[in-house]
């Protein structure tokens, strides 16, 4: 099983900054790592929260089950040492993902402080981002 969680304001993807973000619904975003996942035979637990908390939660809950993760942790990108230790006690590949490219945007955006914990990043490239991070966790998976 991946997982694919999303942070904060994710749940409002199609209506929040389409400019910036493009007119994909988070449901988009699910069905398309569904579809990219389920032609390998791999299932997908989708969760979503605007808490910290909630998504530290769920995390732990699923940290024995997971083969992988794709993670847009949203704005906790850059404050949550909460959420970078919980991805260091995860034994499983990990991939962050941001629709907009956040290093041509606000200063306060460049840094990560869960980059260190993951496996690599995918910036700027849309929901595409997501299908690439599923591609990479199944070829992981498909390589143990």
């Amino acid at each position: 099983m991946i997982l694919l969680v999303n942070g904060p304001n994710l749940n409002l993807l199609g209506e929040r900054e389409p400019a910036v973000y493009g007119s994909a619904t988070l449901a988009d975003v699910e069905r398309l790592v569904r579809d990219t996942c389920a032609a390998a035979g791999v299932e997908v637990t989708a969760f979503q929260s605007n808490s910290e908390g909630a998504l530290l939660d769920f995390l732990q809950q699923h940290r024995k089950m997971a083969k992988g993760l794709i993670l847009n942790p949203g704005a906790f990108t850059h404050t949550s040492y909460a959420l970078h230790d919980c991805l260091k006690a995860l034994a499983f590949p990990k991939v962050e993902v941001h629709i907009s490219n956040v290093h041509a945007r606000e200063e306060w955006r460049h840094r990560s402080v869960l980059a260190p914990a993951m496996d690599g990043q995918v910036v700027g490239l849309g929901v595409l981002g997501y299908r690439l991070a599923a591609e990479y966790l199944l070829s992981k998976i498909a390589g143990r």
